[in-house]
C-alpha cells in the first residue's frame, strides 16, 4: 500500500506536478540537519535564548531517537524495496541512511513542531509552523524517497520529543542544580546510542548479481552524527550556563553583528577546521568529532566569544 501511494504521487510529479515539484523540493530544504540546526542556533543567538535552548536541546535529543530508530528498524529506501520508484534527484542527495523513520520529518518537528506546541508564541505563527511541517514531511513522500509511515512516525516522534523537552525545560526552572545531572544522563544515552550502533548485526541482502543492496554500517553514519551532537550539546550547554551566561536581550545593531560574525565563524568551523580533522580521523571518530565541534562552536564557543566581546557576561534570567 506505501509503495502503490509513491507511485500515484511519482505518476502525478512525472505528469502535471512540475511546479509543485519546484516547490516542495524547496519545503524539503528546510527539514536538512544543517539547515534547521543553523536556523535555531541564530534564535539562540540573536532572538531568545531561552526558545533557542529548547530547540537546540529537542533537536539533539530527536537526531539521537532517529539515529537508533533508524538502525533499529533498517528500513530499506523505497526505491530500493521496488525499482519502480524513480525519486527526485535533488531529494536523492540528502536522502541519507535507512528509511525508518525520516530524519527530515523529524528536523522539521524539532524546528516547526516544536514552535506550534509552544503556548507563549503568537497563534498564527503556530499554525504557520504546523503548515511548515506537514509541508516538509509530505514532500519527502512526494519527492518519492520516503514512504508515508516513514514522516508520519517522524513527524509524531519528533513532535513528542519537542514536548518531552519542553516539560524538561520547565523542569530545569525549578530544579536550575539538577543540570548537571541532565547533561550526564544525555552523554550516557548518546554513548548508548555509539555502542549499539557499532556493535548491532545489519541485514545483508544482495541484488541478482551479487551486492550488497546496503551496507548497514555506511547507513549508521547519521546515528554517529548525532552521538556527537548530544554530547556536543549537552557539554556546551552546561559550560555556558555556568561560565558565560549571554543575553539576547541586546540592541538590534549587536544582534545583526551576531548573525553576520555568528554564520561566518559557523562556516569557518564547518568548511576549514572540521574537513582536516575527519579526514585524520579513523571510521566514525571522525563523523562524531566534527559533529561534535559543529555544535560545541554554535552552543558554547560563540556564545563565550560574544559574552567577551559584548561585554555583557550574567545577566540573563534562566
Amino acid at each position: 500500500m506505501d509503495i502503490e501511494i509513491l507511485l500515484v504521487l511519482q505518476a502525478f510529479r512525472e505528469g502535471v506536478g512540475g511546479c509543485l515539484t519546484s516547490f516542495l523540493s524547496k519545503m524539503t530544504w528546510y527539514g536538512e540537519m544543517d539547515v534547521t540546526l543553523v536556523i535555531m542556533a541564530l534564535i539562540y543567538w540573536c532572538v531568545n535564548k531561552r526558545i533557542g535552548t529548547y530547540l537546540l536541546m529537542g533537536w539533539s535529543g530527536n537526531r539521537i531517537v532517529n539515529g537508533v530508530l533508524k538502525v533499529t528498524a533498517c528500513a530499506y529506501r523505497p526505491w530500493i524495496r521496488d525499482p519502480r520508484i524513480s525519486p527526485e534527484p535533488v531529494a536523492m542527495k540528502t536522502a541519507t541512511g535507512y528509511s525508518f523513520p525520516s530524519g527530515h520529518s523529524m528536523n522539521a518537528a524539532s524546528l516547526f513542531g516544536g514552535l506550534a506546541i509552544r503556548s507563549d508564541i503568537r497563534r498564527g505563527i503556530r499554525v504557520l509552523m504546523w503548515i511548515l511541517l506537514f509541508l516538509v514531511a509530505f514532500s519527502r513522500n512526494f519527492l518519492g524517497v520516503h514512504t508515508p509511515q516513514d514522516i508520519l512516525v517522524g513527524a509524531a516522534v519528533g513532535v513528542l520529543v519537542m514536548f518531552l523537552a519542553g516539560k524538561l525545560s520547565r523542569w530545569l526552572e525549578s530544579n536550575p542544580d539538577k543540570d548537571v545531572l541532565v547533561a550526564i544522563v544525555g552523554v550516557a544515552i548518546a554513548v548508548a546510542a555509539a555502542v549499539y550502533a557499532a556493535t548491532k548485526s545489519y541485514p545483508m541482502d544482495y541484488d541478482a548479481a551479487g551486492n550488497l543492496l546496503v551496507d548497514g554500517m555506511k547507513m549508521a553514519n547519521d546515528t554517529f552524527k548525532a552521538v556527537g551532537w548530544l554530547s556536543a550539546f549537552m557539554l556546551g550547554w552546561i559550560l555556558e550556563r555556568r561560565f558565560v551566561r549571554f543575553e539576547t536581550e541586546v540592541p538590534m545593531q549587536e544582534r545583526f553583528w551576531r548573525l553576520v560574525c555568528g554564520l561566518l565563524g559557523y562556516y569557518i568551523v564547518f568548511l576549514v577546521v572540521v574537513p582536516p580533522i575527519k579526514a585524520a580521523l579513523a571510521g566514525f571518530s571522525g563523523t562524531v568529532v566534527a559533529s561534535f565541534l559543529q555544535m560545541f562552536y554554535l552552543v558554547f564557543v560563540f556564545p563565550l566569544v560574544m559574552a567577551r566581546f559584548g561585554g555583557e557576561a550574567g545577566g540573563e534570567k534562566r
